[in-house]
C-alpha cells in the first residue's frame, strides 16, 4: 500500500493512499473491499494527470501500474491488447523492431493505456488522426454494480463513448485492445524554423500542416509589441528508410524538490530569449530519432520537482478556429503582463476528426498548454482572467491537465456531462468530478 501517490502537478496537495492491483482476477473483489472500506474510490495509473482529475473524493486510488502485462500481438497486422497498467513506453519498446509504433501519443511516453483512454488523449497528428480513441479497437470495463463487460464502437457503445475521456468514472479499464500504424524507419524527418509573430504561426501552420504528419509550436509567452507571439515552428514525418530502433533509457533527473520554484520571470527571460535566437531564420532539415521529437522532457526524469512544494497547474485550452488568433492574442497579452510564465509552451493546430469520447476535448482550432509555478496570483489573477478570455471566445480547458476550472465552465464546454453522470459508476468520483459537478 502506497501513502504518497500524487497528481503531476502536486497540485492539489491531496496525497492519496494507493492499493495495488497486480492481477486482472483480483480487480473486482479489490474493488469490493475498497467500497466497504472507503466508500468510493478510483483508478490510478501513472499518475501523469496534472491536477485532480486523479484523485480520488476518498483519497484511496486502485492503483492499476502493476496491471503491466501484454496479452496479445499480432505484428503482421499491427493489433496488441495488453493490461491497463502498461505504460506506451513499454509499446514502443515491444513495438518499434518489429516495424510499428502508435497512431496517437501524447507528449510523454509515460502515461499508461488506460490513462490514454480514459483522458482521449491527443498528440502533434490531431489533424492527421484525431485523438487515441481512432486506435482503439476495444476494452474491458469492470463495474461495482455489475458483470464485467467489453466495450466497442458496436459491443456496449454506450459505454465505449462514455468511457473514452470519461476520466475513469464510468468504470475500471483492465485492458485496451488498439490498432497501431506501420512505419519503415524509428527515425523522424523534421523541419524547423522560427518566426516572428503570432500571425506568422498561422502561415506556417496552413502551409505544412497538410504536408506533415506532425505539427507543433513553442511559443515565447513573456514575447509583447510587435514580437508578440513569436516561437519556434516543429514539423514532422516518419522517415521512409532507416533503422528500427527503440530508444535508450537513460536520462537525467532532478534529484530533489527545491522550497522554491526555479521558474520565474528573470529565469524564463534569460530561457526564452535564448532558445528563441538559437533557432534557425531559415527552414532547417534534420532527421532525428522518434524519442527527442515525441518525448523531449522524458529524457528529463522527475522534471515536475523544478517547481518547488507548492507544485504547478497546467493551463491548456483549445479555441475555435474562426476566434483562434485573436484570442490567443488576448492569452499570451496577459501572460506576458502578468509577471509570471512558462518555458513549457505548446501551441498546436487540432483538426476536424471528432472523437466518439463525450468528454473529449480537442475540437476543431488551436490548443495552447503552458505550465505556471502555483501561487496565490495565478490562482485569483491570472487564472481567472484566462478563463474569462476562453469563455468569451468559446473555448475550453482539458480536464486531464486543470485543477482550477469552474464548474458553469465545465458544463457549458462539455454538455454531455450529464450523459457521463448518469454512466459513471457510483463508487468511483474524483475530486475534480466532485467540483465542476456541484
Amino acid at each position: 500500500m502506497s501513502r504518497s501517490l500524487r497528481s503531476w502537478g502536486h497540485f492539489p496537495s491531496t496525497p492519496q493512499t494507493g492499493h495495488p492491483c497486480h492481477w486482472r482476477i483480483n480487480l473486482e473483489p479489490q474493488l469490493r473491499h475498497l467500497i466497504t472500506v472507503h466508500g468510493t474510490t478510483l483508478p490510478f495509473g501513472n499518475g501523469r494527470s496534472y491536477g485532480d482529475s486523479c484523485l480520488a473524493s476518498s483519497d484511496h486510488v486502485l492503483q492499476l501500474r502493476p496491471l503491466n502485462r501484454f496479452i496479445d500481438a499480432d505484428w503482421e497486422t499491427g493489433e496488441i491488447c495488453a493490461e491497463a497498467g502498461v505504460t506506451l513506453g513499454e509499446i514502443l519498446q515491444l513495438a518499434i523492431p518489429h516495424g510499428w509504433f502508435l497512431e496517437v501519443t501524447p507528449g510523454t511516453r509515460h502515461v499508461t493505456l488506460g490513462g490514454a483512454l480514459a483522458n482521449d488523449v491527443h498528440g502533434k497528428n490531431h489533424h492527421r488522426r484525431g485523438t487515441f480513441v481512432h486506435s482503439v479497437l476495444s476494452f474491458g470495463l469492470h463495474r461495482s454494480t455489475q458483470a464485467a463487460m467489453t466495450c466497442s464502437p458496436t459491443e456496449n457503445p454506450q459505454w465505449f463513448a462514455a468511457t473514452i475521456g470519461g476520466l475513469g468514472l464510468t468504470g475500471i479499464i483492465s485492458w485496451v485492445s488498439l490498432r497501431l500504424r506501420k512505419i519503415e524507419s524509428s527515425l523522424v524527418d523534421t523541419i524547423r524554423v522560427r518566426f516572428d509573430r503570432l500571425s506568422e504561426f498561422f502561415v506556417l501552420s496552413a502551409e505544412l500542416d497538410p504536408l506533415h504528419e506532425y505539427s507543433v509550436a513553442w511559443i515565447d509567452c513573456l514575447s509583447t509589441g510587435r514580437e508578440l507571439g513569436r516561437g519556434v515552428f516543429t514539423v514532422g514525418t516518419h522517415r521512409t528508410r532507416g533503422p528500427l530502433q527503440v530508444a535508450s533509457s537513460r536520462s537525467l533527473r532532478v534529484p530533489l524538490r527545491p522550497p522554491l520554484s526555479l521558474i520565474n520571470r528573470h529565469s524564463l527571460n534569460i530561457f526564452n530569449r535564448s532558445y528563441w535566437t538559437l533557432q534557425p531564420a531559415v527552414r532547417k532539415h534534420k532527421t532525428i530519432a522518434y524519442s527527442p521529437f515525441f518525448y523531449p522532457l522524458d529524457h528529463i526524469e522527475d522534471w515536475n520537482r523544478i517547481y518547488g512544494r507548492k507544485g504547478f497547474q497546467q493551463f491548456q485550452c483549445v479555441l475555435p478556429e474562426a476566434v483562434a488568433e485573436d484570442a490567443l492574442a488576448q492569452l499570451l497579452t496577459s501572460i506576458a503582463s502578468s509577471g509570471t510564465g512558462s518555458f513549457l509552451a505548446v501551441l498546436k493546430r487540432c483538426g476536424d476528426i471528432a472523437s466518439p469520447g463525450l468528454l473529449s476535448f480537442p475540437m476543431p482550432g488551436t490548443s495552447l498548454a503552458l505550465d505556471f509555478p502555483q501561487n496565490h496570483a495565478l490562482t485569483h489573477k491570472l487564472l481567472p482572467r484566462l478563463d474569462a478570455i476562453v469563455r468569451e471566445a468559446g473555448g475550453r480547458l482539458y480536464p486531464a491537465k486543470d485543477a482550477h476550472m469552474s464548474g458553469s465552465d465545465f458544463r457549458k464546454a462539455y454538455p454531455s456531462w450529464e450523459q457521463v453522470e448518469a454512466l459513471r459508476d457510483p463508487a468511483l468520483i474524483s475530486r475534480f468530478w466532485q467540483r465542476v459537478i456541484q
